[in-house]
């Protein structure tokens, strides 16, 4: 019998993050500019969110996206509505479009 592996998981064992609106969404974040607003550096805010230096790292390059605790969490911390520090890139794009529809 064989065994099925998951197919979210890699062999190294980290997490694939499949596209779940299409490979052209991605989010993006405020987060470095928030950082930089408060002179902190990523250590200080991991420490303060509880999480490696490397995820903040991760999260803030775009590299990997954060579960929901973590993006309430970071929100909560910079005093911020979710919305506020999290967004789609392609946001903007969709709006401008729905815009000259209606428009025109």
């Amino acid at each position: 019998m064989r065994v099925r592996r998951n197919p979210c998981r890699r062999r190294s064992g980290s997490l694939r993050v499949a596209p779940v609106f299409g490979s052209r969404r991605r989010v993006k974040n405020r987060i470095k500019s928030l950082r930089a607003e408060r002179d902190w550096s990523q250590a200080e805010l991991a420490d303060r969110l509880g999480v490696s230096r490397q995820t903040v790292n991760a999260v803030e390059a775009g590299k990997s996206e954060p579960g929901l605790s973590l993006a309430m969490r970071l929100a909560r911390l910079f005093g911020q509505r979710v919305e506020e520090v999290f967004s789609l890139d392609d946001i903007g794009a969709a709006w401008e479009v729905l815009a000259q529809n209606a428009g025109g």
